[in-house]
């Protein structure tokens, strides 16, 4: 079955989400390496990154992805935007590399009211400026999107898009969320629509750059471009669509992570992952 797990706070150090990861008993993991919300961080510290790799060995090697700051928008229309937003990617990039984090998880951003075409057009541009510049391996996850406002990536295509125009295709790879699809429009819980789901995906962008998950039930409906996540099977998605996906054996190795609501004792993790597990087989 496939790698299941969740995204762990950092608080207290970097190295305690692994343990933050046992305690819920996941076997994949996402961190913020710096807070989502801020916009400038220091570099993580040879002290860090000691703990972390250390942390990583004697959890047994799960894997592990980062998350990017939410406030990054490459695709914006202001300059002062734009020009914050590629310093923190590529300081989110030195952070994952010194940590040896594969995968960064980026939002593609929202074009502002400029319209799809010319917001993945400056996407691409200012995320190759900032590749170009980048001497690591990390690979930088495109993560579909529930759509909301003037958010790309809510289809496909624009994915495939934002790919095909890269200069750096082969450091891109997707991230895709269950609730944010469903919230776009993307409906998997029969098995007709879960196969031309993932048909779909297949023939726009490849299911070889489809390289982590995130599991989130949705508070909203199918369409509803509303990115609201819950716990697995209580949500719109249900747990139909939860179990084609787990079951899918071309999936049977990803890492697949929750990002549904909880508090500091990880019931809500513990829950959603033996809801998970019970879906199996």
């Amino acid at each position: 079955m496939p790698l299941i797990g969740a995204h762990m706070s950092v608080a207290g150090g970097l190295h305690l989400a692994f343990a933050r990861l046992h305690k819920a008993g996941g076997e994949a993991l996402q961190v913020f390496t710096r807070n989502q919300r801020q916009w400038r961080a220091l570099p993580v510290s040879a002290e860090e990154v000691a703990l972390f790799k250390a942390a990583w060995k004697q959890a047994g090697q799960p894997p592990v992805a980062s998350h990017d700051s939410y406030l990054i928008n490459l695709a914006s229309n202001k300059n002062e935007t734009v020009a914050k937003s590629m310093v923190a990617l590529a300081d989110e990039l030195d952070r994952c590399q010194a940590l040896a984090i594969p995968y960064l998880v980026m939002h593609p951003g929202s074009h502002l009211g400029d319209g799809v075409a010319k917001g993945i057009e400056r996407f691409v541009k200012h995320l190759d400026e900032v590749l170009a510049e980048d001497e690591g391996e990390v690979m930088v996850l495109l993560e579909t999107t529930a759509g909301q406002g003037t958010n790309l990536g809510s289809r496909f295509e624009e994915l495939a898009a934002m790919i095909a125009q890269s200069q750096y295709s082969h450091r891109l790879g997707v991230c895709l969320d269950t609730c944010h699809v469903f919230a776009a429009g993307y409906d998997f819980r029969t098995t007709a629509g879960y196969e031309a789901v993932f048909a779909n995906f297949d023939q726009q962008i490849g299911l070889d750059r489809l390289k982590f998950f995130h599991l989130n039930d949705s508070i909203k409906g199918l369409g509803s471009r509303v990115d609201r996540h819950t716990h697995i099977g209580q949500g719109e998605i249900g747990l139909d669509g939860f179990r084609l996906l787990l079951n899918d054996p071309r999936f049977s190795s990803h890492p697949m992570a929750l990002e549904t609501p909880k508090g500091d004792d990880l019931v809500e993790d513990i829950e959603n992952l033996r809801v998970l597990r019970g879906l199996t087989g």
